[in-house]
């Protein structure tokens, strides 16, 4: 994926496909590859997928926050000449989607949430103690989802290599009390556009009652349930996903 991104103004992105736009929106410690399943199979199932990379390392720190990151998928939806689309985000990548919802909805068809921080989650705003042991940063990624297999050499690598930069440390630790002090507990009842609820039934970081909350709030949502799956059904199960964001796209004409 990383071999065909597209620049466009101050914004990269991957896109792929013809029709409804799909945007994906990732997490805070995940890549635009954590949804490689998911493009491949929407871009040829009539939805032109968009994927940005979130400027979770480039804005000044005082501007390293969700709302921040909510305004710059505005203007990024704005700069790609899009009116209405739909949105997916899994872990940070679906507060900002939310948050984004709720301050802009005239721009949002649709939502999609998996493993979404803003209303509590686990292992968010640590300070990394011992972010120059190895083995302790594998343990921690593998934590993450059901099958720790998922935690490739390559993704280990690529968390242990982010939590010593220093620089990027200071972002990561910045962005997650900010989506802790973000509660959107009093906000999603306002929420008024369909919402599909996709979440792993071991998530151990934004544990399954997170998305029975986020069911009970939102107003027009559905919750769907992938077993033996941690915090990122899209890389566990995507094949399952891909069938669950199939039908729930069905069923609300999106």
């Amino acid at each position: 994926m990383h071999n065909s991104l597209k620049v466009s103004g101050s914004y990269t992105y991957y896109q792929k496909g013809e029709g409804t736009p799909l945007i994906i929106l990732h997490g805070l410690m995940g890549g635009l590859s954590n949804f490689d399943g998911v493009a491949a199979h929407f871009s040829t199932a009539g939805y032109k997928v968009i994927i940005p990379e979130l400027p979770i390392y480039d804005l000044p720190l005082l501007k390293t926050n969700v709302k921040q990151f909510a305004i710059f998928l505005r203007d990024f939806i704005t700069h790609m000449g899009e009116e209405k689309v739909i949105l997916i985000g899994n872990s940070l990548g679906g507060h900002i989607g939310l948050l984004h919802t709720n301050l802009f909805p005239e721009k949002v068809k649709g939502l999609v949430i998996t493993g979404s921080s803003g209303l509590y989650e686990n292992a968010m705003g640590e300070s990394y103690p011992k972010r120059e042991d190895y083995e302790y940063i594998k343990k921690k990624t593998q934590d993450v989802f059901f099958d720790p297999i998922i935690a490739s050499k390559e993704v280990v690598d690529d968390v242990f290599e982010t939590v010593n930069d220093r620089r990027k440390l200071i972002k990561i630790l910045t962005i997650a009390k900010s989506a802790i002090r973000h509660n959107m507990a009093k906000d999603l009842p306002n929420i008024k556009v369909p919402t599909g609820i996709i979440w792993g039934k071991q998530d151990a970081v934004t544990p399954p009652n997170v998305g029975e909350e986020f069911h009970r709030l939102l107003p027009d949502s559905t919750l769907y349930w992938i077993d033996k799956c941690g915090h990122a059904p899209m890389m566990e199960h995507p094949d399952t996903f891909n069938s669950i964001l199939s039908t729930w796209l069905s069923d609300n004409n999106l």
